[in-house]
């Protein structure tokens, strides 16, 4: 796959137009790559797209109707939770672009750097799940998914700590309070490779809450305004679910997140 884009917009909107999922992930690191030798003008000619391209499978259901997934060391279970991962990933990927290309402009060159590392990373984190997921005889597609994590970024497409404080900050959060006990269960079943893969997704994501959570203070601290409270709001605003809890904390704390950030609205959206 050729690639020679006149900025890093542009190289950003073509790999939201990336219909495939595995030229998706290849562009995202080709993209990343290109960025990195300091060449690809910092430039932003056009927005990108609402809803990035996707290939025709998976099937997308509404979330509500997804199957449920059961705890045990079955290969279909394992096929299921690996599956899920990979989509989620796969919308990473697009989530990272999308907000080097809706929201570059407005922001230090230094925003970019993030995006787009962390874009290679999630393009990075994806191919390795669809190789684990070949091994057991299943590809990306073969099962349905759910639209919620795009659906939070339309939600918050005019907004940019609106987007900071719902996907990196609530959504991929999430992720470090889930993720410890999936590794776990894989171990458990004697999938250390499963494992293995998860481990390093889990550990490079924390890095990923963190670029959000510096991101968003960053936004609060030039607008004079308290990031916890801001937060709070935002999250109060755009998020339709619930902050569940056990939280992990030493995780979170590592990420800029302390618990005075989101203990509170645990309880706030509980009661709404």
């Amino acid at each position: 796959m050729s690639i020679a884009f006149e900025n890093i917009g542009e190289a950003a909107i073509a790999v939201l137009k990336t219909e495939k999922a595995r030229e998706k992930a290849e562009r995202a690191r080709m993209v990343a790559a290109a960025w990195k030798t300091g060449r690809m003008p910092f430039e932003f000619p056009n927005m990108p797209p609402d809803r990035p391209a996707r290939p025709k499978r998976p099937e997308l259901l509404d979330p509500a109707k997804m199957p449920k997934r059961r705890k045990g060391g079955t290969d279909g279970n394992r096929r299921a939770l690996l599956h899920a991962v990979a989509h989620i990933e796969l919308n990473a990927i697009d989530l990272a672009f999308d907000i080097v290309a809706r929201f570059g402009a407005m922001m230090p060159r230094s925003f970019t750097d993030d995006w787009i590392k962390i874009g290679d990373d999630e393009a990075r984190h994806f191919t390795m799940l669809s190789s684990r997921l070949r091994s057991l005889d299943c590809l990306y597609g073969d099962l349905p998914a759910h639209d919620g994590l795009w659906q939070s970024a339309i939600d918050t497409k005019e907004s940019l700590p609106a987007r900071l404080a719902i996907v990196p900050m609530v959504l991929e959060a999430r992720g470090l309070d889930v993720t410890p006990n999936m590794i776990e269960q894989f171990r458990k079943n004697g999938d250390e490779a499963s494992a293995d893969v998860l481990k390093t997704i889990y550990e490079e994501e924390i890095s990923h809450v963190a670029a959000g959570s510096r991101w968003f203070k960053f936004l609060a601290q030039k607008g004079e305004i308290d990031p916890e409270e801001w937060f709070q709001d935002l999250v109060q605003a755009y998020f339709k679910g619930q902050l569940k809890r056990p939280f992990n904390v030493p995780a979170r704390n590592k990420a800029g997140m302390p618990v005075s950030f989101y203990e509170p609205l645990a309880d706030m959206l509980e009661s709404t």
